[in-house]
């Protein structure tokens, strides 16, 4: 039985999180206490309870998956070539997150068992499974590196430098290490993705904001500058009127369920206060979540399209 086959199992339900306790100190040192072990998160898998996982995952007859360490690139396109090499098969991924699960497991187990005690057995296997675990971290991150550069590489988000853009990637990878579930049957690269570009997108509002807020040009005497305000203002109002180009025209080419979406959360054409995404999907006849996802989709075709024209290649500024 091959290591998938072995352990692509249902997810088990997690444990609810109980309040923290104090940790307590002897001696000068501190003492792992219950609360200590559920910080230790893991996604849970019926395999873990079984005797011969250690040695499947850990033994010596186990598979020997290694990511050399590489330093990446200022160039996305060149960080994607060089991270292409890196990437796990679906068995070799399998794998290493199961080492890495079981590996916080084992440690939650320890701290949550160690009854305030202190000893050298103790702390030499809580050593040992934090290594373990921290190992597969960094195998899987650095197999998955290449996510983060194919993301920025088709990403444009304005006001935002690259440097900014990797770190929030890199951060949304390591979230999706943490939180990714491979009994589910699929392919990390599609989870990650998608918390990539999320991450992106709070960036991309953030940068919004911020613009808003900090746009403001002043003269030496702490004067506003008409001039300044003039061009915002005038920017603003060109902005505004493509996008009501983008809609009646539908050049962001929306399905006639996203622009049924869009016209009704946004009130577009009729006026008033738009609705909510339940009294949506009670006349689309979907789930809250379904429309939800719908709109985001809507909304970054409009984005798209409205890059696309305001784009000083397109004529227009």
């Amino acid at each position: 039985m091959s290591t998938t086959e072995a352990y692509a199992l249902p997810l088990a339900e997690k444990q609810p999180a109980r309040a923290e306790k104090p940790t307590r100190v002897r001696g000068g040192q501190k003492t792992p206490t219950a609360a200590d072990g559920e910080r230790v998160q893991h996604i849970s898998n019926p395999c873990f309870k079984k005797p011969e996982t250690e040695e499947r995952l850990f033994g010596d007859g186990s598979p020997k998956i290694e990511v050399p360490i590489w330093s990446p690139s200022s160039d996305p396109a060149r960080g994607v070539r060089l991270a292409k090499k890196l990437t796990l098969t679906g068995q070799q991924e399998t794998t290493m997150f199961l080492r890495y699960n079981y590996a916080r497991y084992r440690l939650s187990q320890l701290l949550n068992g160690s009854n305030h005690r202190n000893s050298a057995k103790l702390a030499a296997q809580i050593a040992v499974w934090t290594a373990r675990s921290a190992k597969a971290r960094a195998t899987l991150v650095r197999a998955n590196l290449a996510l983060v550069y194919a993301m920025v590489k088709c990403t444009r988000v304005g006001g935002v430098e690259l440097a900014e853009l990797v770190s929030a990637g890199n951060m949304a990878l390591l979230r999706s290490v943490d939180n990714f579930d491979v009994s589910r049957g699929a392919r990390f690269s599609t989870y990650a993705c998608r918390s990539i570009l999320k991450s992106f997108s709070r960036l991309a509002r953030q940068a919004q904001r911020q613009q808003r807020h900090l746009q403001m040009r002043f003269s030496p005497n702490l004067e506003f500058l008409d001039l300044e305000t003039e061009k915002e203002d005038k920017r603003w109002q060109e902005s505004v009127e493509t996008l009501r180009e983008i809609l009646e025209k539908n050049q962001a080419r929306l399905t006639e369920l996203e622009m049924t979406i869009v016209n009704e959360r946004f009130a577009i054409g009729r006026g008033g206060k738009g609705r909510t995404l339940a009294e949506i999907a009670r006349i689309v006849g979907l789930t809250n979540e379904r429309v939800r996802q719908l709109q985001i989709i809507a909304l970054s075709k409009i984005r798209a399209a409205l890059d696309r024209q305001l784009t000083p290649s397109n004529g227009r500024r």
